[in-house]
């Protein structure tokens, strides 16, 4: 998997690309997130337009993400999310729990 990462407005917007189907996956995405969190900065708008599968262990990423914002004040929001990968987080019941948005503006606003 490869992502993207740029701060706007004290939000950071993650762009993942391809699979995050594994821990090493997901370890560059904690890593940067923790880059942010040190400077405490801790919004993450995650654009997932281009993730084509996400599995359990993708999914302990972005749970470890969310935990870690709202510990210290702030929030994960998930944008733009393909069918499949929206019907697994209603099968997990996970959609309960993350914010999710239909766009960008509308994940920022969420904030």
């Amino acid at each position: 998997m490869e992502f993207k990462h740029k701060l706007e407005n004290q939000i950071v917007l993650i762009e993942p690309v391809g699979n995050l189907i594994g821990e090493q996956d997901g370890i560059p995405l904690i890593d940067i997130c923790n880059e942010y969190f040190s400077k405490d900065i801790n919004k993450f708008l995650v654009d997932m337009k281009d993730l084509r599968h996400i599995n359990s262990s993708g999914l302990g990423v972005l749970i470890t993400l969310l935990t870690r914002s709202r510990k210290s004040g702030g929030d994960v929001v998930l944008a733009n999310l393909p069918a499949n990968i929206q019907n697994l987080l209603l099968i997990t019941k996970l959609n309960s729990i993350f914010k999710i948005a239909n766009s960008l503006e509308e994940g920022k606003n969420m904030f």
